[in-house]
């Protein structure tokens, strides 16, 4: 080993420090958030919401963030359901372990900043240049071998670009958890909806069976007509038929929430589902729509965007890097000696140290084109940033116009259900005063049937359109991930 004084060590290790700090990261500036100014629903005049607020003091209303999840949703069987879901979803597990990947990825660019040390040993054995007797040469000591002293910023960008697309998946996770969540609540309304519709399909099957019978009765006593009979037992088996149906899409939503929940649907909230109604379900606490600059600090997907645009935006500062030299230094200090015995004696201690310089000249333009790769990389993740922001936008609109006009056509579809069964009991008095055909009876029997049904669909749209809103918003008690790994 070569001997050198340890301050010209010190020194060269310490210029090669502070020489290090260079960097050809662009500026970032976040886009502008290509959205209007209000959301759509607030332009229209008189538009009123579920509870008769106007849709435009909701845009402009409030500024505080939506509730948590556990606060949003009052029923004790959805929280637990909900609960259930975030400690055994699989796509949230493999959400979280990504990162996990996303850190490693992100603790190895960081720890290539530094210097590897390692204990090096090497023993040789060669014929001497001007005898051709064989000599030994042995050595121990620590060693650097080849640390990249990141003089132009190349492997601080790629830390950079690890670090945002570490926080990006964080980000990922929250988006996942918020649709999981949303996803788990609209599965539950799924099944309180299939359950009210099947207790409506077998009171109505068992009517018709009922009328099937009087009708049968009516027609052996020559007061009723082979073709009324006929058409009563038509209707019968087309409800026989619809609750066959429900009943095959009540078992299809369960194993959906069963996906969701990574289990099976418990045994004891099962029980309790016979006879629900949506309109037992406890009302969601009304949430604040807010402006439309506010989606970029709510949404984790668009701070997952936003992250992604970081990322990608660093990605040009190691392509720039690129196009510079490269310096590395190997290094070793230790003993060495002729003999083994003699290692640790006096005047066998020494240092090493190898500077290396690599200057791109000709590479067929390879490095241009990591590049410019790189800068379509950037203008890729803006578009993907801009879409984002579009996308929850029109969530959000989407949710307040339905939140603006549901209830008005759930009271007009009560209203008509109402009104069909009134028609229904004018019908089978007129049939059985021999006023009116059988055929008005079997119409009237028709509507009812159906406005039952629609107003039970009407009812879980308002109650899953309250779920959308809160997906929209993103949920409050997330905070954005401000902050940045040292």
């Amino acid at each position: 080993m070569t001997k050198y004084p340890r301050t010209a060590t010190a020194s060269l290790l310490a210029t090669a420090l502070l020489v290090g700090g260079c960097s050809f990261i662009p500026a970032y500036e976040r886009p502008a958030a290509p959205v209007p100014a209000v959301y759509a629903t607030s332009a229209a005049n008189g538009v009123t919401g579920a509870e008769g607020t106007n849709a435009a003091s909701l845009s402009a209303a409030a500024t505080a963030a939506p509730l948590p999840w556990h606060d949003y949703f009052a029923e004790p069987r959805l929280r637990r359901l909900i609960e259930t879901a975030l400690a055994n979803n699989r796509d949230l597990r493999i959400a979280v372990l990504n990162i996990e990947q996303a850190r490693a990825t992100f603790q190895v660019r960081r720890a290539d900043l530094y210097p590897g040390v390692g204990l090096a040993a090497n023993a040789s054995r060669a014929p001497a240049a001007s005898t051709g007797d064989l000599t030994n040469s042995f050595s121990v000591g620590l060693a650097i071998s080849a640390w990249e002293i990141d003089f132009f910023g190349r492997i601080a960008s790629l830390k950079e670009q690890a670090l945002a697309q570490y926080l990006a998946t964080e980000e990922g996770r929250n988006a996942a958890q918020v649709s999981l969540v949303a996803a788990v609540a609209n599965g539950w309304l799924n099944l309180l909806a299939d359950e009210e519709l099947l207790e409506l399909s077998r009171q109505t099957l068992a009517s018709r069976e009922e009328s099937v019978r009087l009708t049968r009765m009516r027609l052996d006593a020559g007061v009723a007509s082979e073709l009324d009979f006929r058409q009563a037992e038509s209707l019968t088996q087309g409800a026989r038929a619809t609750l066959a149906q429900q009943q095959r899409q009540r078992a299809l939503d369960e194993n959906a929430l069963a996906l969701l929940l990574g289990q099976s649907l418990p045994e004891d909230i099962r029980g309790t589902l016979a006879g629900s109604r949506l309109a037992q379900a406890p009302v969601m606490t009304p949430l604040p729509a807010g402006l439309p600059s506010e989606l970029l600090t709510r949404r984790p997907d668009i701070r997952q965007a936003e992250q992604q645009l970081i990322a990608a935006n660093a990605n040009i500062g190691a392509a720039r890097a690129a196009f510079f030299p490269r310096i590395s230094l190997t290094a070793q200090a230790g003993t060495a000696s002729g003999e083994l015995s003699g290692l640790f004696k006096n005047g066998s201690w020494g240092f090493t140290l190898a500077p290396s310089l690599l200057l791109p000249i000709f590479d067929a333009g390879r490095n241009q084109a990591n590049l410019e790769g790189a800068q379509a990389s950037r203008g890729v993740a803006i578009a993907q940033y801009e879409k984002a922001i579009q996308t929850a936008f029109r969530e959000v609109s989407d949710a307040l116009a339905g939140q603006a006009t549901l209830q008005d056509q759930a009271q007009a579809q009560q209203m008509q259900a109402q009104a069909e069964a009134a028609r229904l009991q004018l019908a089978d008095l007129r049939y059985r005063n021999g006023v009116s055909s059988y055929l008005d009876l079997l119409d009237a029997q028709r509507s009812l049937f159906a406005a039952q049904q629609a107003l039970v669909q009407v009812k879980l749209a308002q109650l899953q359109n309250q779920v959308a809103l809160y997906k929209a918003l993103g949920e409050g008690g997330g905070e954005a991930a401000t902050g940045r790994a040292s």
